[in-house]
């Protein structure tokens, strides 16, 4: 069988159902044949794990524990969904207490465990904010650790191909930035429907301006429609987005969705956002992201909203004040 490295990935939060679905996904990708499960839930943990080896994949050296020692160990790739789930009702922002502290001690057993390890994406809500905090006790580079941000701009590619009743393919550059939670930066500028730019089509007739506010809508709310329709947060979209993303960081093809990254560039500062990004053998790279002065407004808004989250928890007493982080992890100085 031919993989794309025989590094160690480890998959934390593996007996859920994003877990559970991203092992399955990272096996049939032909990324590694040495895949750890990890989940602190034994009993579900070792039921995925059965159930994958009922699939007969060859080649594939599946191991699952829940012991974090024995799973980060040797690690050179993690993807991280092992925070509690969202529920009907609720906010990402609502999870932040309690997956704060999940990726406080994460971040601090990628550092004990597997300080080498090579890249770790952050998936758990809400995402910008665990994945900040993970890169703070971990000592990683702001390049080796991702967020998934991703899926609000699929999610605008797919609204938009329903609307004009076209393939989603012809649908180009659709892009979200900041956060991936209801104060998101919808931007209009940077894409285009079957050759046409989506900003000139929005207040004409094919493309009423309360139409396309129907459609930011639906993109802002779209895990919340999920939650709605099938009775659960989304796990499907996720869990194939963030094997992509880790993909792209093992060598494979590079990832060129919105990812969430650590910004400190004057402009916005010491926070983890989604930008205009790709992600390869090297890591997470920036690009820059333009827009007009109202996506700029709305991308302000959004960061903004995202400090006082990380303000939130600096309160709490998860992370320490901004001037100390640099004590903790060099790379962030």
């Amino acid at each position: 069988m031919n993989y794309l490295t025989d590094d160690k990935l480890v998959i934390v939060g593996a007996a859920g159902m994003i877990g559970s679905n991203m092992a399955q996904t990272a096996i049939m990708m032909k990324l590694t044949p040495n895949i750890c499960l990890y989940d602190p839930y034994g009993p579900a943990l070792e039921g995925v794990a059965e159930e994958l080896l009922h699939c007969g994949f060859e080649g594939l050296n599946l191991t699952y524990t829940s012991d974090v020692k024995e799973a980060l160990t040797g690690a050179k790739y993690i993807v991280n969904s092992g925070g509690a789930a969202r529920k009907a009702g609720m906010t990402r922002e609502d999870l932040l207490k309690g997956n704060a502290v999940i990726a406080e001690e994460f971040g601090k057993n990628v550092k004990e465990y597997c300080p080498d390890v090579k890249h770790v994406v952050v998936v758990f809500n809400p995402a910008d904010i665990t994945g900040l905090i993970t890169l703070l006790y971990s000592g990683l580079k702001p390049s080796q650790v991702s967020t998934l941000a991703a899926l609000d701009s699929t999610r605008l590619r797919s609204e938009l191909a329903k609307y004009f009743k076209i393939s989603p393919d012809e649908i180009k550059m659709p892009r979200t930035y900041g956060g991936h939670g209801e104060q998101m930066a919808v931007f209009a500028s940077t894409c285009t429907v079957a050759g046409q730019p989506l900003s000139q089509l929005i207040g004409s007739d094919a493309l009423p301006r309360q139409a396309w506010e129907e459609i930011r809508q639906r993109v802002i709310q779209g895990g919340k429609n999920i939650i709605e329709l099938r009775g659960r947060s989304s796990f499907q979209s996720p869990a194939y987005l963030s094997i992509e993303m880790i993909g792209a960081a093992m060598g494979g093809k590079p990832f060129t969705w919105p990812v969430g990254t650590y910004v400190n560039n004057g402009e916005y500062n010491h926070i983890m956002m989604a930008m205009e990004t790709t992600v390869d053998k090297n890591g997470v790279t920036v690009h820059p992201v333009n827009g007009t002065p109202e996506e700029r407004k709305e991308l302000d808004q959004s960061y903004h909203h995202l400090c006082k989250l990380r303000d939130e928890v600096i309160a709490m007493g998860v992370m320490p004040p901004i001037d100390q982080w640099k004590n903790i992890n060099p790379n962030l100085g």
